[in-house]
Parts: structure tokens; sequence; C-alpha cells
């Protein structure tokens, strides 16, 4: 059964970096496209990132600061974060897109449009 696990989340102070890692297991999702969502407690599902298409496309509040990649040879996709503020405090999900869409880039940011989900990783910034 495939699954997607995530690591690399914690604790951090304001300012400091993290790289988040969402590695496949039981499916190779090498022609598949990753994004990465983050959501707070009672709120829904926040669009971050998302290399498809060989491009990157990036949630405005982390434009700048967030870098997304993937190395297919470890079935793995990662997410950089730099630049962390206390409002990055959330739990950061990985995700694998149903179809690429490539002529359909404003589908990327839609969490229906992705069918497997890694449980998450809790991101703390502290001030």
């Amino acid at each position: 059964q495939a699954q997607l696990i995530e690591s690399g989340g914690g604790l951090v102070q304001d300012g400091g970096s993290l790289l988040l890692s969402c590695t496949a297991t039981g499916h190779t999702f090498a022609n598949n496209a990753m994004g990465w969502f983050r959501q707070s407690s009672g709120k829904e599902r926040e669009f971050v990132a998302v290399l498809a298409c060989a491009t990157t496309q990036y949630s405005e509040s982390v434009k700048g600061g967030f870098t997304i990649s993937r190395e297919n040879a470890k079935n793995t996709g990662y997410l950089q974060m730099n630049s962390l503020k206390p409002e990055d405090t959330v739990v950061y999900y990985c995700a694998v897109l149903k179809e690429n869409y490539c002529a359909a880039p404003n589908r990327w940011t839609r969490a229906e449009e992705y069918y497997y989900w890694g449980q998450g990783t809790q991101v703390t910034v502290s001030s």
C-alpha cells in the first residue's frame, strides 16, 4: 500500500530554518507532482508549494522563504523552509497530485486534487 511519510518537523526559533522530507513507500511517484500544504486546528488545509510539470508554485505567504524540490531516485520530496516566523507554526502535509494537470496549473493549489497524503509533521516557531 502506498504511503507518504514526512519527517523533519520540530521546534525552531524565529528566523530559523527546517528541512521537511516526504518519502513515498509502496509506490513510485516519479511521474506524479508533489505538493505541500499546512493546516492549523479548526482551519482548512492551506496550499504551500507544489513541484509540477517542471515548475514550482508557492503561496504568497511563503514565496522567497520556502523551496520545494525532490529526488526521484530516493522517491523523496523536500520543503526547505528558511526565515521561519511564529505564524508558520502549524502541521505540514505532503501530498501527491492525482494527475499533473500541466494545462491547468490552477488545480495545483486545491487540496481535493491530491489523492495521497502524509500523516503530517508539526512545525513550531518560537518568538
